[in-house]
């Protein structure tokens, strides 16, 4: 019989290699997959992987759908360090898109150089908004984060579908759901003609940088990433909880709700019954692949990225079904998941314990 026991002391190597693990593991799966789907291997990797990338056209839909997955992931890694599982991302996403689509809609009629920023700052506020509703019933109620974050995805997806459907649709869109198309004031200028990544990644690249310099540098990151590792240290030191849940829901609501800002205002251009890509809930496979530091946020967040145009890829020239990147990302995280318990847990032998000989009755005298 074999029982985990608990490792003294984690390897640091392993715990930066893991990852790099989890994804050689994934592509050896994905080889046998694609021999069970009557494709060959090399051929399916080079489509999935090297094919997407090899035109600038592809190289600017990488950075382009990375730039969500960073902007979610940053902040959602920050409050993972501190053990506060904010689940909800995509609802705060939708909500921030659609706080930032009514500004456009507002100012329909107005070309002014000061209509992107005020987008910008609702979109942060809507998804800081959204994010505040578990954190104020985490630190007052004790209710779960992880309940009510989730199922807060899908109360943001409908109140988008009934704005698109009521007061924000298009009159003139024919009855279709939709709003009208943003002007171009409210729309993010793209980094390179021809291509649609826009001024949004280089905000995530700003904002990987700031995390950076919170985690390290600042005292408020200190004290988060103790709250996370040690609790009963950090409750001892003073460092309240509250504040921690706070910080944690303002910080990842406000990023995912500049994500929404980037899709709305970026390749899609207006308001429609759903923002696709499912970002949110795919960051967190990124904070936990980029190991929950800024940097591999970004490496983990461009590896997702290839992910989902490999996936794409595939399915235009090997006919494969759209499942095939969920498929991926899930053996990513499973695999990364199983690496990460051998690195904390190992298996020993589990010692059968030796009978008690029953004691003998003492002899009575006669």
């Amino acid at each position: 019989m074999l029982r985990l026991e608990a490792r003294p002391e984690p390897s640091r190597a392993m715990m930066v290699a893991s990852p790099l693990i989890a994804a050689a593991a994934m592509l050896v799966t994905g080889s046998i997959l694609f021999r069970f789907l009557g494709q060959e291997p090399l051929h399916a990797f080079y489509v999935y992987f090297v094919l997407p990338v090899t035109s600038a056209y592809g190289l600017g839909e990488l950075l382009l759908k990375a730039t969500p997955l960073v902007l979610c992931g940053v902040g959602l890694a920050l409050g993972f360090r501190a053990s506060v599982w904010n689940i909800g991302a995509d609802g705060q996403l939708t909500m921030g898109a659609v706080a930032a689509g009514c500004v456009a809609l507002y100012f329909q009629d107005v070309e002014s150089h000061w209509v992107l920023p005020l987008m910008l700052l609702a979109g942060a506020l809507g998804g800081m908004l959204w994010a505040a509703i578990p954190a104020l019933l985490r630190t007052r109620f004790n209710t779960s984060e992880i309940l009510v974050s989730l199922m807060l995805v899908y109360v943001a997806y409908l109140f988008l579908s009934y704005t698109v459907h009521g007061p924000l649709r298009d009159p003139d869109g024919y009855n279709f759901p939709q709003s009208k198309m943003f002007s171009d004031s409210a729309l993010l200028p793209l980094l390179f003609e021809g291509l649609r990544v826009n001024l949004a990644f280089v905000l995530a690249l700003v904002l990987v940088a700031g995390a950076w310099f919170f985690c390290s540098r600042s005292f408020a990151g200190y004290r988060m990433q103790v709250s996370g590792m040690a609790p009963a240290a950090a409750a001892y030191a003073g460092f309240g909880e509250t504040r921690n849940v706070w910080l944690a829901f303002m910080i990842s609501g406000a990023t995912a709700g500049l994500a929404g800002v980037g899709e709305v205002a970026g390749p899609i251009g207006q308001l429609q019954p759903a923002i696709p890509g499912g970002y949110g809930f795919a960051a967190i496979i990124v904070a936990y692949v980029g190991r929950l530091h800024p940097l591999g946020v970004l490496l983990a967040a461009l590896l997702m990225s290839l992910l989902y145009i490999g996936g794409e890829s595939a399915q235009m020239e090997l006919q494969l079904p759209s499942a095939i990147t969920g498929l991926f990302q899930g053996l990513l995280l499973f695999y990364l998941l199983a690496a990460d318990l051998f690195i904390h847990y190992r298996f020993k032998p589990r010692l059968r314990e030796a009978p008690v000989a029953a004691a003998k009755p003492a002899e009575e005298g006669v």
